[in-house]
């Protein structure tokens, strides 16, 4: 039988790259099939984890932003600060992550698609999409992932629990090494600085709820950039939450955000990601798509159990008290950090 290439990545932003990459570190070859070119962007809060950075390294991927040094959730009366124990997070625009995967996977070898997928074949032997035929595909093409419902893996979300997020770059210098989360009665502001005269702010609210207005529920925050000038055009994503009924079908596999997602609000995205790219590639190279279903909720299961306790407090009346208790047990609240950290 002739084979195009041996992984078949659905979807070129981060987390698809970041496929390809395993998939030719592990000795695999590997083609991604995506509709835009060049590097893309999305709204996304733009801070990473010190385990995505640690993950990223290991890919040979080390790209410049500004070093994070902890998390600070503010309510404009107190502040709950946790420091990591050990490795720091960093700050990076979207599009300079995505130009740095790109890149590598470019020296790798990786083959790169412009199309669209339209549908899904497969057999006992391998799969077909955009006219390419594989060993194996791994869906990387996001919330609304079009793999995840050709494959029938897609589950309807309620539509009383959708969030949606917002995103802005200003030109001003960083105030703080930390990345803050300001809780306000409308939403929640994520402020990342990632650069050292750029910071972005994202909005995580209901459908509706308007960025100006956010920002002016936020009054010490808005009063940081009011007279900055803003760099970027407001971008949005969502709705944040998506469920699936299962990450693989046969000889397809669900990774990042096609897998299913809960929430923003933790910033995880990049880095569990990442890690499902990692688990699906292993998988693959054993012969064992049953293994990734579990590695999977091995590698989410503090994403999944810890944002999704968090958003359904910021869905109610409790969101009130999220920063008072997190202030009044600095303990438990660094230890929820450290473990979305690692």
């Amino acid at each position: 039988m002739t084979w195009a290439t041996d992984v078949l990545v659905v979807g070129g932003g981060p987390i698809g790259l970041a496929a390809a990459i395993e998939a030719r570190l592990a000795g695999f070859e590997a083609t991604i099939v995506e509709p835009r070119e060049g590097v893309i962007d999305k709204a996304c809060g733009e801070g990473l984890m010190p385990g995505a950075v640690a993950a990223l390294d290991r890919l040979g991927v080390q790209p410049r932003g500004f070093a994070l040094r902890g998390v600070d959730y503010r309510d404009g009366r107190r502040s709950a600060q946790h420091r990591f124990a050990r490795e720091s997070g960093l700050g990076v625009r979207r599009t300079t992550l995505h130009r740095a995967l790109l890149e590598r996977a470019e020296a790798l070898g990786v083959t790169r698609v412009t199309d669209r997928v339209e549908a899904v074949e497969q057999d006992a032997d391998g799969v077909s999409a955009a006219g390419i035929r594989a060993r194996w595909l791994l869906a990387a093409d996001g919330l609304h992932s079009d793999v995840a419902r050709l494959s029938g893996l897609h589950r309807q979300t309620p539509a009383a629990r959708r969030r949606f997020g917002l995103r802005r770059h200003y030109s001003v210098e960083p105030w703080s090494e930390l990345i803050e989360v300001h809780w306000t009665p409308l939403g929640e502001l994520y402020v990342t600085p990632n650069g050292d005269d750029t910071v972005g702010l994202a909005l995580l609210a209901r459908r509706g709820v308007r960025f100006e207005e956010a920002l002016a529920a936020a009054p010490e925050l808005a009063a940081r950039v009011r007279d900055a000038e803003p760099m970027s055009e407001l971008r949005g994503a969502g709705p944040l939450r998506q469920r699936t009924r299962a990450r693989t079908r046969g000889r397809v596999l669900l990774v990042g955000d096609a897998s299913g997602y809960v929430d923003a609000l933790t910033g995880e995205g990049i880095r569990i990601g990442l890690a499902q790219a990692h688990a699906a590639v292993d998988a693959i190279a054993h012969g064992a798509t049953a293994a990734y279903e579990s590695a999977w909720r091995e590698v989410t299961r503090d994403f999944r159990q810890l944002t999704g306790a968090l958003v359904r407090v910021a869905d109610s009346p409790a969101r009130r008290v999220v920063v008072p208790l997190a202030h009044a047990a600095p303990v438990l609240f660094g230890a929820a950090v450290e473990r979305l950290a690692r």
